[in-house]
């Protein structure tokens, strides 16, 4: 911590905690302690139990998390190599280039994702391109949402890294795609993985343009969660959403540990 005296850091810690619990940590575990409960009497829950994690992990439930699994891998693969390239390319612009192409990748996020849904729908529910009512345009959505971030995070690594490792391999003879393959990337590793980290999360939590989009036999976890607290079953759907936030900060954790390794190559 910043704070170097004693007094100091015991008012800085209460403050976090002042403001963390509440804002922060008690809503997760008051969804946490609904995952267990038949009912919510007073300020405690009761009726203890764990059958609600049987439906939220077999059934439709599962497969609801397979599918947002899938989805969020294939749009953070996606957006991860779209908007790296575009990164790489915009690199080499001019000034007023970078800035229409940053203004391009940050658009999707400045609006509302349901805009974003809406502008897929319209767009692909024709030929010559028809997605709508196939996986792919739920996937098309999240790549869209996502690319943003992939986008920003690999435009900052590009901003930071030092441009005599590129010098030095230049001199030595080695052509424009050996430089990329061999110097720029492992340096950019880290924040590649970042970057894949944080599409993941958010294409596992996106909601607003999936309700739109998402075809019956392709249902993402969010959905389903939506769906179970609209028709009144509070606690499986605090359940399953339990399953979400654990599955998202297990892949969450992995991602983090390769890049700690990456980052001392």
């Amino acid at each position: 911590m910043l704070v170097h005296s004693r007094k100091g850091k015991w008012t800085a810690w209460a403050v976090f905690f002042v403001l963390f619990l509440p804002l922060f940590a008690l809503p997760l575990v008051v969804i946490v302690a609904a995952s267990f409960s038949t009912s919510w009497s007073g300020a405690f829950p009761s009726g203890p139990t764990g059958g609600h994690y049987a439906a939220a992990t077999r059934g439709d439930s599962l497969q609801a998390l397979t599918t947002s699994l899938v989805t969020a891998v294939t749009a953070s693969l996606l957006a991860l190599t779209a908007g790296s390239w575009a990164a790489l390319a915009a690199a080499g612009l001019k000034k007023r280039g970078k800035a229409v192409l940053d203004a391009l990748f940050v658009l999707p996020v400045a609006v509302p994702s349901v805009v974003v849904g809406l502008a897929v729908l319209v767009a692909f529910s024709q030929p010559p391109v028809l997605l709508n009512g196939t996986r792919w345009i739920v996937i098309l959505a999240h790549t869209i949402l996502v690319t943003a971030f992939a986008y920003q995070s690999v435009s900052a690594a590009l901003t930071r890294l030092d441009p005599a490792f590129e010098q030095a391999a230049a001199s030595l003879g080695a052509r424009p795609g050996h430089v990329l393959r061999r110097v720029k990337l492992p340096l950019l590793l880290p924040s590649l993985n970042a970057a894949a980290g944080l599409c993941f999360a958010l294409s596992m939590g996106e909601l607003s343009a999936t309700m739109m989009l998402y075809p019956p036999d392709w249902m993402p976890l969010p959905v389903q969660i939506y769906t179970a607290t609209d028709r009144g079953a509070l606690f499986t759907g605090s359940a399953v959403a339990v399953v979400l936030m654990g599955t998202t900060l297990l892949v969450l954790l992995a991602v983090s540990r390769i890049r700690t390794r990456a980052s001392y190559r």
